[in-house]
C-alpha cells in the first residue's frame, strides 16, 4: 500500500510548484498534467477550467510570513514584526507574494483570480489592522493599511532584487511606524 496523494492533491501540489516557478500564464496545461503525473482528462475532470485551477491553487495558499499573525503565543507587536522576517526555506530565488503574482498576470479586475487575490489583500490588512489595535496602536486601521502596502512593496521588490534585503529594511521601516503608534 502506498501513501501516494491523490490526482487532485498532486494536480495542486503541480499547480503550486509551476505556478510559483515560471507564472500562471506560462503554465500550460500539458506541462501541469506530466508534472502531477495525471492526464489531461483527469485534470478537467477535477477543475473544469485552469481558472478553476487557479482559484484552487489561491485557496490553499499561505504565504509563510502571513501566518505570523497566527501566532497568538507572541505578543500582538512581534507579529506585526514577524511578516518581515525572512522566510527559513531559503525562497531562492525570490518569487513573492502569489496573489501579488496572480493580480498581475490576470490584470482584468473582475476575473475571479485577480478578484480573489484582491479580497486576499483586504482581508490581509483587515488582520493587521486587527493585530495593530490588539498591540494598542492609537490608529490601527492606518497602521494596518501602512504595514500591508510595506509588506506588498517588500514583496515586490525583493523579487525584481532577487535579496531578502528588502524584507529586512521593510522590518526597519514597520518598527518605526509601529514603536511611532503605541507611544
Amino acid at each position: 500500500m502506498t501513501d501516494r496523494p491523490g490526482a487532485r492533491e498532486r494536480i495542486l501540489a503541480a499547480a503550486a510548484t509551476l505556478f510559483t516557478r515560471q507564472g500562471i500564464n506560462a503554465t500550460g496545461m500539458d506541462q501541469l498534467s506530466a508534472t502531477a503525473t495525471a492526464s489531461k482528462r483527469t485534470v478537467y475532470t477535477h477543475f473544469r477550467t485552469k481558472d478553476d485551477l487557479v482559484l484552487a491553487y489561491l485557496a490553499e495558499a499561505r504565504p509563510t510570513p502571513e501566518q505570523a499573525l497566527d501566532r497568538t503565543d507572541r505578543p500582538a507587536r512581534e507579529r506585526l514584526l514577524a511578516i518581515f522576517e525572512p522566510r527559513a526555506d531559503g525562497d531562492d530565488p525570490r518569487r513573492g507574494c502569489p496573489f501579488l503574482n496572480a493580480a498581475v498576470e490576470v490584470p482584468d479586475p473582475d476575473a475571479p483570480a485577480h478578484a480573489f487575490a484582491r479580497q486576499h489583500k483586504v482581508e490581509f490588512a483587515r488582520r493587521l489592522t486587527e493585530t495593530a489595535r490588539e498591540a494598542g496602536a492609537r490608529d490601527p486601521e492606518t497602521l494596518g493599511e501602512q504595514l500591508a502596502l510595506l509588506y506588498d512593496g517588500a514583496a515586490g521588490r525583493a523579487v525584481v532584487m532577487n535579496s531578502p534585503a528588502p524584507g529586512a529594511r521593510a522590518r526597519e521601516i514597520a518598527e518605526l511606524l509601529i514603536d511611532a503608534q503605541l507611544r
